[in-house]
């Protein structure tokens, strides 16, 4: 089942928001600091899509779904990080798995990658846990994506291709878990979808995406009905309140 529904972000996003900028160089050190692959050939093991200019951000765009682990391994010749090793250890640590997916110090999409893990190994999880959400709309200029992630983290690419990365801000952390509030009621409706993920959403459209404990869930629809859609409404309130805050502290 696939529920749908929109959103006016087009509505916040102006000059304020295209002055965001994070360099190119900038790009390989935020993947870098966390130990992830950038080459664009990491991508081609899995699904990946190409909605912004630069291949750098193409690489941080495609993470957000972590629909291609491989993505998430360390780098050629770099010492793992302690959930890489749990992640991608052969065999693989059940235990180590289950401890890291229900760790809720963790970031979002490490306990998705190790659900994920747990599942391909043929083990039972608890279905239903929210992990993420992705919003993408397309806009005039390009693909706007804010993705909020369940230990509270931000990711916003603008339409232009510029980033605000927000991590370890204590005032974003209560505005994430409104929107993880908001949209449980969605996730509690739908099922994962079983098929490679799609190219983003086309012009008039809106997508969102949620990164569960038993797989990807989305739903899309065009804004013009969607936003009066009753589940929509809370989405919409707390994902426009979240943007706001992005937007505002990326320019400060």
């Amino acid at each position: 089942m696939k529920c749908e529904y929109a959103f006016p972000f087009n509505l916040l996003i102006g000059a304020c928001a295209s002055q965001i900028d994070v360099t190119y160089p900038m790009f390989r050190r935020l993947l870098a600091a966390v130990g992830l692959n950038f080459a664009a050939s990491d991508a081609a093991a899995g699904v990946a899509h190409s909605p912004y200019a630069d291949e750098a951000m193409n690489t941080i765009y495609n993470l957000l779904f972590c629909d291609n682990p491989d993505g998430f391994k360390s780098k050629s010749g770099d010492t793992p990080t302690r959930w890489q090793s749990i992640l991608f250890s052969s065999p693989s640590d059940f235990s180590a798995l289950e401890a890291l997916a229900s760790d809720t110090s963790a970031e979002g999409r490490v306990r998705f990658l190790a659900f994920s893990r747990l599942r391909e190994q043929g083990k039972t999880v608890q279905p239903k846990i929210l992990l993420g959400v992705i919003i993408e709309v397309p806009l005039t200029d390009g693909l706007d994506t804010l993705a909020a992630f369940s230990e509270g983290g931000v990711r916003y690419i603008n339409q232009s291709g510029k980033l605000v990365v927000i991590e370890g801000v204590d005032s974003f952390l209560p505005m994430v878990k409104k929107l993880f509030s908001v949209s449980a009621p969605v996730v509690s409706q739908i099922e994962p979808w079983d098929k490679p993920r799609l190219a983003p959403p086309k012009q008039g459209n809106v997508r969102l995406t949620f990164l569960v404990s038993d797989g990807l869930y989305f739903g899309e629809g065009p804004m013009s009905v969607m936003q009066r859609e009753a589940m929509a409404g809370p989405i919409i309130n707390q994902a426009t309140e979240l943007l706001q805050a992005v937007v505002a502290t990326g320019l400060n």
